[in-house]
């Protein structure tokens, strides 16, 4: 199941993590002592490997 990066984003904000800063298309979030970068270019999907451990990152916590 794709997601988009705007999507994955989406789903970290309603988990509890806060955009510490964006640079170009890239969202730094930030979650106690937890850092993701999620991308988000236009609306295109997250690749495989990408999806599935930004997802991974957001069940654990």
């Amino acid at each position: 199941m794709p997601i988009s990066g705007k999507e994955m984003l989406k789903r970290y904000l309603q988990n509890g993590w806060v955009i510490i800063r964006k640079k170009g298309s890239h969202y730094i979030l930030r979650k106690r002592d937890k850092t993701e970068v999620i991308p988000i270019h236009g609306n295109e999907d997250l690749k495989r490997g990408l999806e599935r451990k930004l997802l991974k990152t957001l069940l654990d916590t």
